[in-house]
């Protein structure tokens, strides 16, 4: 019975447990790892990334996937830039658009999964082309610059203490966490995905949930894009692409199930975002070749996906055997 418990305790745990040893394994092998500045560095860099994930466990938690969600980045920034610098709108009504394109993206999945039954990875995926194609046409493949007023936001200091991009980040996981835990709508996504069935029989709105991830994880593209902008103040062909899986691995690292109906904001997909960016930071500081570092973080999102696999087997075979003792 106590090997049972044990052996729950670290299945429901993986997060923290992993987040720890690659915490204390980077510390070991390069000393500069612990400092400071590049903790700040580190949370800086996960909070674009955070935001898009966070949208991403909405949509994983009904078992579903949003591919496009790099695309919706780029787009969402290719016509803020374009208003400001061509159309001269000002900037909050700039943003204001973004997000609404982020929304509008989100909404289309949400129909075409939803009303037309479709499969979301292949939906998303023809989303993803779609909408990075509408912002090559946009722009013919060029370069899109932000003024300088957007560039500075990066320098703001909320409080005098919290740069703006982490700020917004905090606020994303708060609002999240409470709506999952503290709202019926948000306990119900849960229901869902654990089972779509019984949902539908409990006489939970099922579809309009399914339809409100994707429209979540859209705003959340958008919101992301637009964070990452400040950083970097420039728009380009590349632009968010490959973001998409960046953020399904956080979600995935942090606990979030690719079958549904298990995950958490907070702490969950916060530590996986940390975690991505730490290992990122880590094998720079441990001088692993440019080269091998792609393959690294690729086996290590096998890893996350082989422990989330094993993990739902494992926590069902000890359902089974409490009910069987029961």
């Amino acid at each position: 019975m106590k090997s049972n418990r044990l052996t729950a305790l670290i299945l429901n745990n993986t997060t923290e447990i992993l987040f720890v040893f690659l915490f204390v394994v980077f510390g070991l092998i390069a000393p500069r790892f612990f400092t400071v500045k590049n903790f700040e560095i580190i949370l800086g860099n996960a909070s674009y990334i955070g935001i898009i994930a966070v949208g991403m466990t909405f949509v994983l938690l009904t078992g579903g996937i949003d591919l496009s969600v790099g695309s919706t980045m780029y787009l969402s920034a290719v016509v803020c830039g374009k208003l400001i610098n061509i159309a001269g709108f000002p900037i909050p009504l700039a943003i204001l658009i973004c997000l609404l394109v982020g929304i509008g993206v989100g909404s289309f999945n949400a129909f075409a999964v939803t009303r037309l039954k479709l499969v979301p990875f292949i939906t998303t995926l023809i989303t993803m082309t779609l909408a990075r194609g509408i912002g090559l046409f946009i722009t013919r493949s060029k370069a899109v610059d932000y003024p300088e007023t957007i560039t500075l936001m990066s320098t703001v200091k909320v409080f005098g203490l919290i740069p703006l991009h982490i700020f917004i980040f905090g606020v994303v996981v708060a609002a999240a966490s409470i709506y999952l835990r503290k709202t019926a709508p948000g306990r119900q996504l849960y229901a869902v995905g654990n089972d779509l069935e019984a949902a539908n029989k409990a006489g939970i709105k099922s579809r309009k949930l399914i339809a409100s991830t994707y429209i979540i994880s859209g705003f959340f593209a958008a919101l992301g894009g637009f964070v990452s902008i400040t950083q970097l103040g420039r728009v380009n062909a590349g632009f968010g692409s490959g973001d998409e899986f960046d953020a399904i691995a956080a979600a995935v690292l942090g606990g979030a199930s690719l079958f549904g109906g298990i995950g958490t904001v907070f702490p969950g997909t916060v530590l996986g975002t940390v975690m991505i960016q730490m290992i990122q930071a880590g094998l720079v500081f441990s001088n692993v070749d440019l080269y091998l570092q792609p393959i690294i973080m690729a086996l290590i999102i096998f890893l996350a996906v082989f422990i989330d696999s094993a993990r739902n087997i494992q926590l069902k075979k000890l359902e089974r055997r409490n009910i069987l003792k029961v």
